[in-house]
């Protein structure tokens, strides 16, 4: 297999409040080398340069280079802000790198963000062709794969309806399926289908497989590590800005897991709420695991009950905040997901500003031995979503004795005794 995208030494830099470069000779340069490109019409190739470093400089990648063959499943994973979205903006030419060199062979077709390239004001039916024609296809080419598109999305009694009417699933149904059906040499999903519902997302994993399998090559940016581990061949660990490591998705997504949450059985924020996950409604505290008796622990008995705590502080009415947590195995399986509104009217009363801790009961003997994660996070259900932490720590669950003093090996990550009944039906 060829190479299809080759990345040598490529840096991103953003000077904070102020758009281009900020000296003309150097944006007229940068547009040059683009407009230049190369002899292949397919391929786009960007020249090495350094750039002078200023006060306020923002390096949002660094010196990053691999290469990716054709038919390959990759994944690029790695916290909010790793650099993960400006690698795929670069490598779909949105935008241009400030130093480094990049090669592309193939069309290629980049779902980024929800909706990328619609006007609200259209109809589904409209955008299908101006979106289309953005990503390269034809009018014939899209009138003759328009059913399959609708089809796809799922949004047949609304294609005539302006898109704004549209909710965010429905904007991501659309926009994946004609994405999709492009046809691409390259397909790139940056994370959007984590806003359609479960059965979209295994539809659409399903598509990328199935374009994967007929030599196309498809970059995939999910913080699912399940849907990684599945779905991609290979992993991009991307850290700060640069490549913290690549190489077997196991093995990566093991990695990534295990050094990217806290330990020690809690993880606290400033609180002067600079470094503080927060909205203008809500500032993160702390996390924390605590045993059956009240103490701060990463290490729990697998036989008792423990309790997961969110502490946070509410700093104005700004309607009715839900707190959440997910567990999660360490090959990255969501194992549960709840909130501190499980069981109550979600448009329940409102919280007065003040400082809350909201805690999760885990019954003893309900998981399996090894290691778990907890990612935290709050939101006004169907509005905003104030803070999310992937990973925010780490625990271990360990087995003592089991029954007779022995131990009680099962299978899986859940360890739940369930109720049998025998009955003996014959003689």
């Amino acid at each position: 297999m060829h190479t299809v995208i080759q990345v040598e030494q490529l840096s991103k830099q953003y000077r904070l409040g102020q758009i281009s470069s900020g000296r003309l000779v150097d944006d007229v340069n940068r547009w040059w080398a683009r407009v230049r490109g190369g002899e292949d019409p397919h391929s786009k190739i960007y020249p090495s340069r350094k750039a002078r470093p200023r006060s306020g400089d923002m390096w949002a990648l660094r010196d990053v280079s691999f290469e990716v063959k054709q038919g390959e499943v990759l994944g690029l994973i790695g916290r909010n802000g790793a650099g993960k979205s400006t690698a795929l903006k670069i490598l779909s030419r949105v935008t241009a790198p400030t130093e480094g060199e990049v090669r592309v062979k193939g069309r290629i077709a980049s779902l980024l963000e929800v909706g990328t390239g619609f006007h609200p004001d259209l109809t589904g039916r409209e955008n299908i062709f101006v979106n289309g024609a953005i990503l390269g296809m034809t009018k014939a080419e899209i009138r003759n794969k328009f059913d399959e598109i609708v089809a796809f999305s799922e949004v047949e009694q609304f294609i005539d309806t302006p898109v704004k009417r549209y909710s965010s699933g429905m904007y991501v149904r659309l926009a994946f399926a004609v994405a999709a059906h492009l046809d691409p040499e390259i397909l790139i999903v940056d994370e959007v289908l984590a806003v359609g519902d479960a059965a979209f997302q295994k539809k659409c994993l399903g598509k990328m497989q199935r374009a994967a399998g007929t030599g196309r090559t498809v970059l995939f940016v999910s913080h699912n590590m399940a849907a990684v581990a599945r779905f991609c061949s290979r992993v991009l660990w991307f850290d700060h800005g640069r490549l913290r490591g690549e190489g077997d998705t196991e093995q990566m997504v093991s990695r990534y897991l295990s050094e990217g949450a806290d330990s020690a059985g809690e993880v606290t924020w400033a609180k002067d709420g600079e470094s503080s996950p927060a909205s203008d409604c809500i500032q993160l505290c702390a996390v924390r695991v605590r045993g059956r008796d009240g103490v701060v622990t990463s290490t729990l008995d697998i036989r008792q009950s423990f309790t997961i705590e969110v502490q946070y502080r509410i700093l104005q009415r700004g309607g009715r905040l839900r707190v959440g947590i997910r567990l999660l195995a360490q090959e990255g399986t969501i194992l549960l997901s709840s909130t501190d509104r499980d069981g109550d009217d979600e448009d329940g009363p409102m919280r007065a500003p003040g400082e809350y801790i909201s805690r999760c009961s885990i019954p003893g003997e309900f998981l399996n031995r090894g290691q778990y994660f907890v990612t935290v996070g709050c939101d006004t259900p169907r509005v905003r979503t104030h803070f999310h932490v992937d990973q925010a720590l780490s625990f271990q669950v360990e087995q003592t004795v089991g029954t007779g003093g022995h131990l009680d090996d099962r299978g899986g990550a859940l360890r739940l005794r369930l109720p049998w009944q025998v009955e003996r039906i014959g003689t």
